[in-house]
């Protein structure tokens, strides 16, 4: 009986010393798996410290980053003809607040090259990109649309590249942050300072363009140019003629008072030259 006791004991001991070796293998293992912070002494024709570049830090994983959906700019132009321009304006500018959208612009104005009271009016809009295509059916029912189109450019590949590229930036912000934590002496602060002032710079500038990027990702602009029909006239008789000619003599006459606007000042400064000149030749005489 005791012989079975002591036999337990040493076996219960033997585990005991392999559990603890297990134990301190995977302690050493972990430790060695640290990151660690390489401090170069500077020379004196290179900087303070070493660190690792983007190419170290960007990943054989990089090119295998796969987005859920397509990173595209969407852009639709459209140009139809209303009853009344200003309204139909004001209607779109209605819809797209509705839609979740902005107006970025707009405007009416009657043309000075028509001989008609026709109006004109454009709006431009942005609209969340997953409700653009009802947005545009909707606007389709407000007037005859003359003509469409809907383009969209595929930045996916600029988008990854630009994350990519601020994941890496971000990692050496880190790694320098840690260096100039252990820096000793002035030069080497002053190093690592400089080149902690580029990575932000490029952080900076990475992350504005991500940033509008995004905007005009999730956001279509729709331009729109709204014009009234021409009126229809049926009959010929001396009231239309009359009419005719009342309007092509104010066009004449509107033509005429904008080209001696655009002249006057020319005008001005040739009769001032001419004067000068007659003064300079009288004294001489």
């Amino acid at each position: 009986m005791k012989i079975n006791y002591q036999l337990l004991v040493v076996v219960l001991l033997l585990i005991g010393t392999s559990v603890a070796g297990c134990i301190s293998q995977t302690s050493t293992d972990s430790s060695s798996q640290a990151p660690q912070v390489t401090v170069y002494p500077a020379s004196e024709n290179s900087a303070a410290y070493e660190y690792t570049s983007d190419e170290t830090f960007a990943g054989a994983g990089t090119s295998e980053i796969y987005l859920s959906e397509r990173k595209t700019i969407t852009n639709v132009d459209i140009s139809m003809e209303a009853d009344n321009a200003f309204r139909t304006v004001d209607e779109i500018t209605v819809m797209a607040t509705a839609a979740g959208g902005y107006v970025s612009g707009s405007s009416v104005y009657d043309p000075y090259y028509s001989d008609t009271s026709r109006q004109e009016g454009y709006i431009t809009v942005r609209i969340p990109a997953e409700n653009y295509t009802a947005f545009v059916r909707d606007v389709e029912k407000l007037g005859e649309v003359n003509s469409k189109s809907i383009t969209g450019t595929d930045v996916t590949e600029e988008y990854i590249d630009m994350e990519a590229r601020l994941n890496n930036l971000l990692k050496q912000e880190k790694r320098l942050t840690e260096i100039l934590n252990i820096s000793t002496t002035v030069e080497e602060v002053l190093s690592v300072e400089k080149e902690l002032e580029r990575v932000r710079g490029e952080i900076d500038s990475l992350t504005g363009r991500l940033q509008y990027l995004n905007n005009i990702i999730d956001f279509a602009t729709i331009n729109i140019r709204v014009t009234e029909p021409t009126p229809i006239t049926h009959s010929w008789g001396m009231r239309d003629a009359l009419s005719s000619s009342v309007q092509g003599f104010v066009s004449t006459v509107r033509a005429m008072v904008i080209l001696v606007g655009y002249l006057l000042p020319i005008l001005i400064v040739l009769s001032t030259l001419v004067a000068i000149l007659l003064v300079i030749r009288r004294r001489k005489q």
